[in-house]
């Protein structure tokens, strides 16, 4: 309850603000000791229930003017699994790689990305 004594809602299942946090920190740790553009500094957001990734365009070749772009989109799904989105940048979309996933077994997608999927 707040000073009002008003019960603050919660979207219904979301889960608690410390289960977040934990998702949110496992994930920027996990960024830290990817394979992939080692030298640019990620930056975890809230969207929704799930959290995407952005990080400095430093190659120019998605946006010519430099700047951040979003790069992955972790999404959770039913039963505590995991849908792991990559941006699609020319068409300015989310496009589903993996659904079903832990969050270990979706980070290791992200931080080693032999293809360039997610670090284009």
């Amino acid at each position: 309850m707040n000073a009002s004594g008003v019960r603050p809602r919660r979207r219904r299942g979301a889960p608690a603000g410390r289960v977040l946090a934990l998702d949110a920190l496992r994930i920027e740790r996990a960024l830290a000791a990817r394979t992939r553009y080692r030298y640019v500094q990620p930056r975890v957001e809230a969207v929704g229930a799930g959290w995407q990734v952005h990080c400095p365009n430093c190659s120019r070749h998605i946006a010519p003017d430099g700047g951040e772009i979003a790069i992955a989109w972790f999404e959770p799904g039913p039963e505590g699994r995991w849908r792991l989105h990559a941006r699609l940048h020319e068409q300015g979309l989310w496009e589903l790689q993996e659904e079903g996933l832990t969050l270990p077994e979706a980070l290791e997608r992200v931080c080693a990305d032999p293809l360039g999927v997610y670090w284009p």
